[in-house]
């Protein structure tokens, strides 16, 4: 079977069977009326063969346990399954991979009140699910959950058996976009995937397995909105209700303080609005002394027959975003963004859900002394997003839709809406998320782009008018045609780096005509989404020499420097880094073991050019903010510490570096 035959019977299939939805959005919680049983842990794998990748479908792989069927080995959920074994061939493994794994429920759940749902919070890039040898659910996109009702699918008080379709393949209408090839080794031809994203294609469950029950009537989706008048904060809340009619079914909304105390009770309604008086406000981190305020909003359905009562509790913070042609303001006060670009990438897990990381990776943002950074390139998982709205991290949220443009085909059209439907629909509720960034790096000089971006520009607006839009744009000023359709203009340039290697001194004053020119063409907001070099940890070469740790620290003080006489001018809002820690990348010789850009190393310990940013980023808090900022910020020097001065030509400047 060819590759184009594959592709085209079944990753198409799974395709066009993946509508968006609103069930399942809200995230698993337990409550009064809900119990959620994890199903994570060491699951049964078994590649199919690459040359028959139908063979796990036609042999019935998922009707029985999958030892049966042939060897297996063991394989943790959540992870991607690239770096977990010695073989080269897992690793680099492209199209359908199986799992599978036994698990018990309880007889109790056997209720003709009660129904079950089986969710997955993450699975690379498409998946079909069967539960006990029938199909319960097929679904495309690797970083959105999805679920399915299992209800009547289970046995109860018996053995139950899942079986998981992984397929990697990426094609012209997936987003991200890819495609396969044919290469001739030694031992035959064999097919590789193709991608243009600087980043590994990691594959697999990456993101949490639950089963969980709700009631037969239960709350299936919440939409919240907040603002805010003088003292008074306003929340607006939809609910949707599944399962019973509006006439039989009764919706109370209650709303808690941070301590659990009651702020509001027991309104009624599907749909209202709450006044706060002397609301507290949801406020990024260091531009509050309390930030990232969170209330509760308690939601309870009831029905006049013997279903019992749903009770769902979503985290709600009180904020407000506006924006203008030079400024992005939240509750009022205009922000200056100091942060990153990310990746979901760690060793071993390669992008599967792993607490102590995302614990370790916040405690550096905040020891950083960074506000903000971006989903780059695809939504990040559920828990790393709960973390931004408790501690008050501003998220500019990013579908999965990188280097896109090979072809602005009407199918690809299709797919990046259902994207990034399928991104608000799960994050349309968190404070956190101020932007919505729709793109990265497409293929914007291009003429059919302007019409491509125009209509995604409309369907985000349509989904969501209460954030700005942007894309990170590559591109040059006077040769896009997408950033007119913009909120906030997002340019990403690797000065002194992919073009004019080495040379510094050409940095500042070429940073400041772009963000310029960007500016005086679009009129709008600029805020710089990436620069950088490549680091070596470690590689000390003075004078500084590329991908030396001395080289990363100047370069980004050269950036400093145009940073700071931009924003004076008013329109500029942001410098983001890239990368906040070095990550995985295809295989390449421009790549020495990855890329290498984080001011972090891939295990997250500091390079030499964290503590300037830390010291960087202190400073502009404190004077933009009134933030205090930590008394380990610098080390003891002397006394009177010499002071950074410009001198004439042919004499030393280099004392210091520019921080701020």
């Amino acid at each position: 079977m060819g590759c184009r035959q594959w592709v085209s019977l079944t990753l198409v299939m799974i395709l066009v069977a993946s509508p968006v939805t609103g069930k399942g959005v809200l995230y698993p919680t337990d409550s009064e009326s809900r119990t959620v049983y994890y199903l994570d842990g060491i699951w049964n794998f078994r590649p199919a063969n690459e040359s028959d990748p139908d063979v796990g479908h036609r042999e019935g792989w998922y009707k029985q346990e999958l030892r049966k069927t042939g060897p297996t080995i063991p394989m943790p959920v959540p992870a991607s399954y690239n770096d977990i074994t010695q073989d080269k061939a897992i690793r680099d493994h492209v199209g359908v991979v199986w799992y599978d794994r036994t698990f018990y429920v309880p007889q109790a759940w056997n209720s003709n009140v009660t129904r079950i749902w089986l969710r997955f919070g993450g699975v690379h890039y498409a998946a079909e699910v069967f539960v006990n040898g029938k199909l319960v659910t097929r679904h495309a996109g690797g970083h959105i959950p999805f679920l399915a009702e299992v209800t009547s699918f289970l046995k109860y008080g018996q053995k139950n058996l899942i079986s998981v379709a992984v397929n990697n393949t990426l094609t012209d209408i997936t987003v991200p976009q890819g495609s396969v090839g044919t290469i001739h080794t030694d031992s035959g031809p064999k097919i590789f995937q193709q991608y243009k994203f600087d980043f590994f294609n990691y594959a697999g469950i990456h993101r949490p397995v639950v089963l969980y029950t709700t009631p037969s009537v239960f709350v299936d989706d919440i939409s919240v909105k907040t603002n805010i008048y003088d003292d008074t904060g306003v929340i607006e809340y939809s609910v949707s209700v599944e399962g019973g009619s509006a006439n039989h079914t009764t919706v109370s909304v209650s709303l808690l303080d941070r301590d659990g105390n009651y702020v509001i009770r027991d309104v009624v309604g599907h749909q209202e609005n709450l006044k706060v008086p002397q609301a507290r406000l949801w406020w990024p981190y260091l531009m509050d002394p309390e930030p990232a305020y969170l209330y509760t909003l308690e939601v309870r359905t009831t029905t006049d027959s013997e279903v019992p009562e749903d009770v769902y509790r979503l985290p709600v913070g009180i904020r407000k975003v506006e924006w203008s042609n030079k400024t992005v303001k939240i509750n009022g006060k205009q922000i200056y963004i100091r942060g990153f670009g990310r990746h979901e990438d760690s060793a071993i897990r390669g992008k599967g859900h792993d607490f102590p990381l995302i614990a370790r990776d916040y405690n550096l943002i905040k020891w950083i002394g960074a506000n903000a950074y971006r989903t780059s390139h695809y939504p990040y998982s559920e828990e790393i997003m709960d973390f931004a709205d408790r501690e008050g991290i501003m998220i500019i949220d990013e579908c999965p839709a990188v280097d896109i443009g090979f072809g602005f085909k009407d199918d690809l059209l299709e797919a990046h809406r259902t994207a990034l439907t399928s991104l608000h629909r799960r994050d349309k509720n968190r404070p956190s998320v101020i932007m919505w960034s729709v793109a990265n790096e497409a293929l914007t000089a291009l003429p059919q782009a302007k019409a491509y971006f125009h209509a995604i520009a409309n369907h985000m607006r349509i989904l969501d008018s209460s954030r700005p839009i942007t894309m990170a744009i590559n591109a040059q000023h006077d040769t896009d045609f997408a950033g007119q359709f913009m909120d906030v203009i997002s340019f990403n340039r690797y000065n002194a780096w992919y073009f004019n290697s080495g040379r510094t001194d050409t940095i500042t004053q070429n940073v400041i005509q772009e963000a310029q020119n960007w500016h005086k063409k679009y009129n709008k907001p600029v805020l710089m989404t990436e620069y950088g070099a490549d680091t070596i940890a470690g590689l000390h070469l003075s004078p500084e020499y590329i991908w030396s740790e001395e080289y990363q620290v100047n370069l980004l003080s050269k950036h400093f420097e145009a940073f700071d006489q931009l924003r004076n001018e008013s329109f500029f809002i942001g410098e983001m880094i890239w990368n906040f820690a070095d990550f995985n990348t295809a295989q390449t010789f421009i790549r020495v073991g990855g890329n290498k850009k984080g001011i972090f190393t891939r295990d997250r310990q500091p390079k030499s050019s964290a503590h300037l940013v830390r010291n960087r980023y202190w400073t502009i808090a404190a004077e933009l903010d009134s933030a205090t900022p930590p008394d380990n910020i610098s080390v003891y020097v002397c006394e009177s510490p010499v002071k950074y001065v410009k001198t004439e030509p042919g004499h030393t400047e280099d004392m210091s570096v520019i921080s701020v």
